[in-house]
């Protein structure tokens, strides 16, 4: 029996996925092959082996990474403490603006690979299904109609995937500037001095009022 030879200290599991990450956001999924993140890596290609089966248990990792962070995360910012529905949809908002909570590279780069490849569709279809339903769980819990809550869950979401196929670069001052018009166009109420002021506040943002 072969024996794989122990990793290089740069040939860790999160330093592969690192580097997969890097090539898949940057180039695609074709991109994301062993040989080629070795070098990126500037290790061998079999400190790879040490990790991982083979590279669709890599790209599986990756997947489990992204179901995890952005999905994962979008339900737990829905499901958040509010007092009230623009709250809940400005705890919604910090996954648009913190990259650890919601990678939009990421978000792009698997919706581009799911074009082409079947299955990895049917889990991105199962993740929106997932999102939506926690979008639209948020509204109903302060009141909307099922009806009128899908359709704000919808619009929102919507917008989301809009920014990202559209690559949308915004200043970060003009980002938040257009904080509260987004949270009354989707929830038909406006944000309170305070709910904005802790909003503003936990993201570092430069004050408007």
């Amino acid at each position: 029996m072969t024996k794989i030879a122990p990793p290089s200290p740069g040939s860790t599991q999160e330093a592969w996925l690192h580097a997969a990450y890097d090539a898949l956001t940057e180039g695609g999924v074709e991109t994301v092959k062993i040989m080629p993140l070795a070098k990126r890596l500037g290790v061998t290609r079999s400190g790879f082996y040490w990790h991982f089966k083979d590279r669709d248990a890599l790209l599986e990792g990756m997947i489990r990474n992204w179901e995890d962070q952005n999905t994962g995360n979008l339900i737990a910012r829905c499901e958040a403490y509010a007092e009230t529905i623009c709250e809940a949809v400005l705890n919604l908002f910090d996954c648009w603006l913190d990259d650890t909570l919601f990678d939009s590279r990421l978000d792009l780069a698997i919706r581009n690979w799911a074009r082409v490849d079947p299955a990895l569709k049917a889990r991105l279809d199962r993740a929106d299904a997932r999102r939506k339903a926690a979008v639209e769980a948020m509204f109903c819990r302060f009141g909307y109609v099922p009806a009128d809550a899908e359709v704000r869950a919808l619009t929102m979401l919507y917008t989301q995937i809009g920014y990202l196929s559209m690559q949308v670069t915004e200043d970060k001052a003009l980002r938040f500037s257009r904080m509260c018009g987004y949270v009354e166009v989707f929830t038909g109420c406006t944000p309170t001095a305070s709910e904005t002021d802790r909003f503003i506040a936990r993201h570092n943002a430069p004050s408007h009022s």
